[in-house]
């Protein structure tokens, strides 16, 4: 239906007769002789329809709207002096139309697609149509190439490409799984995956050696603007190696897509810190090192404190740490109130923060008025504090402190528009993970990131000793501007460590033979050495894209809510549909006043 896209023809192409299918992009009437730009997905050009060419084709040209689908044949043509459109790829020509067909008409728009909209809801409602914006057909094709970059590279690596099932078991991955009731199995149910974990570990067992899988996950957790709860990941799995040979394909991995989708060259590795550190000195295990506010520890300035709040804290084994928002001084109520609110959230424990201003010569804070001289001079000097400069402070536990201040400084860089270079961007790999945490309400020993990671050879008599405060994982996340692009580790492939792991956590050994039989008895055949990751191919999308949210990059996302409002998904089910899989619904719907 054509002879060439809307974004091909230049001067050279001058005298051709062509066929171009598209949408009006729009139309414009100079006094009789209709101008339209026709768009398609590579681009547009503009086509001229005068009466003296063919009077029935400029007839039907003064009908066409915005988002006709129309098909025009002509020659390409110069544009008039002065007339050029140096916008557009082919703004030094046009096309003189000698016939025009009208494929489809366009009823009237539910918003325009050359404006920007804030009422997300009628995007999604009607998302097949924005998808045809310049902004997000951009967007789908920058998913695409990195999409393909990285298969490219997997493959060149030496990576089988296969498919793990969506239905199967429940998984121990931190979040809630989705449920399918099974028709063939009354009373039994399938869950959707979180990850295909344990299919690329039993890969690995089967002497694959080497596994990757663009891989649909889903996970039943609240939303936010980096989460779905069906998400991509470009999931990967190699044998006989260590963490510097995943750490290594992964680097090389992402400057493939990068540059498949942005067009440019990132570092060839990327810096390290510890999780510790990761955690002391930003507040976050996936810190954004683009400004350089950082968290300082106070407890040498205040070791012999008058001050109560801090004496108690340190004497108790907390910390008492600052951060320096230099410049910022000139913060105003409603930031200040918005900070207060973020750290509450947090965990402070108060409504305030307690901060030193240094403004026109002069310290502002009540606290200032309780430090002795020595405990002035020290906070100075230590946290550079010179004129203009905020000071906020926190004291607490470790990681109460870091965790607090840590999104006090996040904000702070937003406030300040530290963030503001689209071409910023800082790589980093977090280690040595903490193999296990203690959940602060239940006091059970869960994992940080699941139960198949390594422990760190170096600390496997502490897992032994119960000591799982201080053992380490052979774990590794990288991280971008703030967001966890993907986490790894080198894998349990023993049955008698696998089973230490699952004793620490709490599992019995029924709940063992239950839930993981299959991958403990893979162990017991010759299990080799393996280890992988898993990177976010939405949050990838969105960063290489420019974007704030991953539903800007997925074509057809789900809501804040979870909902679909295009395809009205989730939706009721019938009685008959639900016996069928013998389920029965226990909800009752509200009345339309309590609803």
């Amino acid at each position: 239906m054509r002879s060439h896209h809307c974004s091909e023809l230049r001067e050279s192409d001058l005298e051709k007769s062509v066929k171009l299918t598209g949408w009006v992009n729009s139309a414009r009437d100079h006094g009789g002789v209709i101008f339209i730009d026709l768009r398609d997905r590579e681009g547009m050009t503009q086509c001229v329809f005068r009466p003296e060419e063919n009077p029935d084709a400029a007839k039907l040209s003064h009908t066409l709207r915005d988002e006709d689908v129309v098909t025009v044949e002509g020659v390409v043509s110069k544009r008039l002096e002065g007339s050029e459109n140096g916008r557009m790829a082919t703004g030094a020509i046009e096309i003189v139309a000698k016939d025009l067909k009208i494929v489809n008409k366009a009823d009237v728009l539910p918003f325009q697609l050359d404006k920007e909209l804030s009422n997300e809801d009628l995007r999604m409602k009607y998302r097949y149509l924005d998808l045809r914006r310049g902004r997000m057909s951009k967007n789908i094709r920058q998913r695409s190439q990195i999409t393909s970059a990285a298969r490219r590279y997997l493959d060149d690596a030496g990576f089988f490409e296969i498919e793990t099932p969506i239905l199967s078991n429940p998984t121990p991955e931190g979040a809630r799984d989705f449920l399918v009731p099974s028709r063939l199995n009354p009373g039994k149910f399938y869950a959707l995956p979180q990850a295909p974990q344990q299919y690329k570990q039993l890969l690995m067992v089967a002497g694959v050696e080497k596994y990757f899988q663009i891989a649909r996950c889903f996970r039943d957790e609240d939303l936010r603007a980096d989460r779905q709860p069906e998400f991509t990941q470009i999931d990967l799995e190699a044998s006989f190696v260590d963490k510097e040979d995943i750490i290594g394909l992964v680097e090389g991995l992402l400057g493939s897509m990068f540059q498949a989708g942005r067009g440019i060259e990132i570092p060839k590795e990327f810096p390290r810190m510890t999780y510790r550190e990761a955690m002391d000195v930003y507040g976050s295990d996936k810190p954004d090192t683009r400004f350089d506010i950082k968290i300082t520890d106070l407890a040498d300035v205040f070791a012999g404190t008058g001050f109560k709040i801090f004496k108690n804290t340190l004497d108790g084994g907390g910390v008492v740490r600052a951060i320096n928002a230099k410049g910022f001084a000139t913060i105003t109520t409603g930031q200040m109130n918005r900070l207060n609110e973020i750290a509450v959230q947090a965990g402070l424990p108060v409504k305030n923060l307690a901060f030193i201003k240094y403004e026109n010569g002069e310290y502002k804070s009540p606290l200032w008025k309780v430090f002795s001289d020595e405990e002035k001079t020290a906070v100075t000097e230590t946290m550079n504090l010179e004129e203009g400069d905020i000071v906020f402070f926190a004291a607490g536990s470790r990681d109460s402190v870091s965790t607090i201040l840590g999104r006090v400084r996040s904000e702070c860089a937003v406030m300040m528009d530290l963030l503001s270079d689209p071409d910023q961007f800082n790589f980093l790999w977090v280690e040595d993970f903490p193999l296990l945490m203690q959940d602060e309400e239940t006091e059970e020993w869960v994992a940080v990131h699941h139960p198949f990671t390594r422990p760190h050879p170096e600390d496997l008599e502490l897992l032994e000793k119960g000591d799982f405060e201080n053992v380490r994982a052979v774990a590794y996340d990288v991280v971008l501007n703030g967001y966890e692009l993907g986490g790894g580790s080198i894998r349990i492939h023993e049955r008698d460590l696998q089973t230490k792991m699952f004793k620490a956590l709490g599992v019995s050994e029924e709940e063992q033979e239950l839930k993981f039989s299959h991958l403990l008895d893979a162990f017991r055949f010759g299990a080799p050495p393996h280890g992988g990751l898993a990177l976010g191919l939405d949050r990838i999308a969105m960063l290489v894209s420019g974007e704030d949210s991953i539903r800007e990059v997925i074509a057809f996302p789900k809501n804040n809510k979870g909902a679909d409002l295009m395809a009205q998904s989730p939706c009721e089910i019938g009685p008959k549909e639900l016996r069928e899989v013998y389920v029965q619904s226990t909800y009752k719907k509200k009345p339309p006043e309590q609803a």
